[in-house]
């Protein structure tokens, strides 16, 4: 039977000097390991399998005596139950360094998950709205939590203060905040439901968004008063006046028009192929041009190294405030989007036409199956034949030769 060390006590540790190895007894096995009277640490001695190994424990006199002792008794307990203290101690530190390196907060998260979802922006305006609502409203709650920790009360925390008096931002933002915890579970960030969700989850603790929103519609002109307006309209000059007046004739959205480039037109088969990117429900939109339409574009300058149809007077395209300053400037209740408004309400008064056929037009995409089937035929024919009364109806072009103000453009063209 081995020899017992004697268990020393902590005041007779100080006057050990020499370097070497002392049994401390209490713990067989357990030393103290002596190279100066600065340098001492703790191991503990022991035969694990068929191997002896040295189990270090710390340093002296960070690790005292009775420390030790605690930290052998413990790693011989291990031992006992078949398990390797140093593989245990490697194995949790290789988890906290695996758990540190997924440990990502919500900020870091939202900027990751946008990146992402980049290239499915339409435009960086867009882009750019995703990302500052969540920087605005979610940042200052809980930007700085990790991502794994985000539980539904801090959704709530985020979106209750501004539920009821924001309600559009708000439902935006939710599905914003659900997109980035997705990504974050997808990439390996966390795990369990997304406390984000809607359905069965948040709809419990938060009135529906079409219960409190205050619907705003787009100012638009009575179909009745539309003949005058675009007499008053044509008399007037400008880039800007023409984009809203082409953008009335085809019932388009003021992006579509703004950002249209010559490449997309086909003068001789009048017709304006909007390509996807630029259309809300991402689709290719066609367009028939009435004669009127036509006889515009034919009166529009053109600019060498610009491809755009309406350019601003510097460059690029016409911003969407340029639309609204002319009818501002009329004095006309009503913004550029609520022509469609008005062209919707004309067709449903005036024609006899279908309803599917001014959806169409107006590039708007149902759910409805029987919609559906109209969208794959695009009803080219019947919605050529719409355009042209609208166009009828908006009344007489005037002359297109001065419709545009003369003013030198930035590649030494006039407009």
């Amino acid at each position: 039977m081995p020899k017992k060390a004697p268990e020393l006590q902590a005041y007779q540790l100080k006057r050990i000097k020499s370097p070497g190895m002392y049994a401390v007894g209490g713990v067989a096995g357990l030393q103290l390991v002596v190279k100066s009277m600065t340098a001492r640490s703790w191991i503990l001695r022991v035969v694990i399998g068929d191997k002896r190994r040295d189990i270090g424990l710390g340093g002296y006199p960070d690790v005292t005596l009775e420390q030790a002792r605690t930290l052998a008794r413990e790693a011989r307990l291990q031992i006992r139950k078949g398990i390797d203290p140093v593989e245990a101690r490697r194995a949790a530190q290789d988890a906290l360094r695996s758990a540190n390196a997924k440990r990502m907060t919500f900020d870091q998260a939202a900027a990751a998950c946008h990146k992402t979802k980049s290239r499915e922006f339409r435009n960086p305006k867009h882009s750019a709205q995703w990302i500052s609502s969540l920087t605005t409203y979610a940042s200052p709650i809980i930007g700085s939590i990790d991502i794994a920790r985000i539980e539904l009360a801090h959704i709530v925390a985020v979106l209750e203060p501004i539920w009821d008096s924001k309600t559009e931002t708000a439902s935006r933002l939710r599905g914003r905040i659900e997109s980035t915890i997705s990504w974050a579970t997808v990439s390996g960030y966390r795990s369990g439901e997304n406390p984000a969700r809607w359905r069965g989850n948040l709809d419990q603790v938060l009135p529906k968004p079409s219960k409190i929103r205050k619907v705003k519609h787009h100012a638009a002109l009575p179909w009745q008063e539309l003949p005058a307006f675009m007499a008053n309209l044509r008399e007037r000059t400008g880039m800007a006046t023409r984009a809203l007046e082409f953008a009335i004739l085809t019932a388009a959205r003021s992006g579509e028009v703004r950002y249209a480039t010559w490449n997309e037109i086909d003068l001789d088969a009048k017709l304006w192929t909007v390509p996807a990117e630029r259309m809300k429900a991402a689709r290719i939109h066609r367009v028939p041009l009435p004669g009127p339409a036509i006889q515009l574009l034919n009166a529009l300058p053109r600019f060498e190294g610009s491809p755009n149809v309406f350019p601003a007077v510097r460059g690029g395209s016409l911003s969407d405030a340029a639309l609204s300053a002319v009818t501002r400037r009329m004095n006309v209740d009503a913004v550029p989007h609520g022509f469609r408004s008005t062209f919707k309400d004309w067709c449903r008064n005036s024609t006899g036409y279908a309803d599917e056929v001014s959806e169409l037009a107006l590039a708007h995409v149902s759910g409805d199956a029987t919609r559906a089937a109209y969208a794959r035929d695009e009803l080219l024919q019947k919605r050529a034949r719409l355009m042209r009364a609208w166009a009828k109806f908006c009344g007489p072009p005037a002359s297109m030769k001065s419709s545009v103000s003369t003013i030198r453009g930035k590649h030494g063209a006039t407009r």
